[in-house]
């Protein structure tokens, strides 16, 4: 046997976090030539590196959570699932976290850097991949509730007499 069962439902997040990730792609690829030429044109060399820096830091930091996710979503139905994923998303926060205290003190008085630029590249950029998170939830075609099963819809999920458990 290959490990994993081949009977397993896809979780309802996949393609939506999928989807994000592309879109996000694409806008910092779009960010990133943008803000290069007006950190150009207002700071010159030093306002190109910091736009480029700052959309760059904004898109990894971002990215981490989606791609967390898609990792721990790889043990859906699991008996594990519920640890593993909020060991893994937690996982990828503090890494986030450790890294961005770390970027931030090495940035910090680095001569290529106009901190304007940097922290204008870097809001547009989480403003950028909030109005993505915004528009992809609200096309995707997603139930209110998914990834449940309901009790007439599985017989395992009944007693014996086919009835639903006691006190509903």
């Amino acid at each position: 046997m290959s490990g994993a069962p081949e009977s397993k439902t896809p979780i309802s997040s996949t393609p939506v976090l999928r989807t994000v990730l592309i879109w996000s792609g694409i806008v910092t690829a779009g960010l990133a030539i943008v803000g290069a030429i007006i950190g150009y044109l207002v700071a010159g060399q030093e306002g190109l590196w910091s736009a480029l820096a700052g959309v760059l830091l904004a898109a990894v930091f971002l990215a981490i959570t989606g791609i967390s996710i898609l990792i721990a979503n790889r043990w859906y139905g699991d008996d594990l699932y519920v640890p593993l994923f909020f060991g893994i998303v937690l996982g990828g926060w503090i890494l986030k976290f450790v890294v961005f205290i770390v970027v931030l003190l090495v940035l910090r008085g680095q001569p290529w850097i106009n901190p304007t630029v940097f922290f204008v590249a870097l809001v547009v950029s989480i403003l950028a991949s909030l109005v993505i998170d915004v528009a992809v939830m609200t096309r995707m075609r997603i139930p209110h509730v998914s990834d449940v099963t309901l009790p007439g819809e599985d017989t395992s999920s009944t007693d014996a007499s086919g009835s639903a458990p006691s006190g509903s």
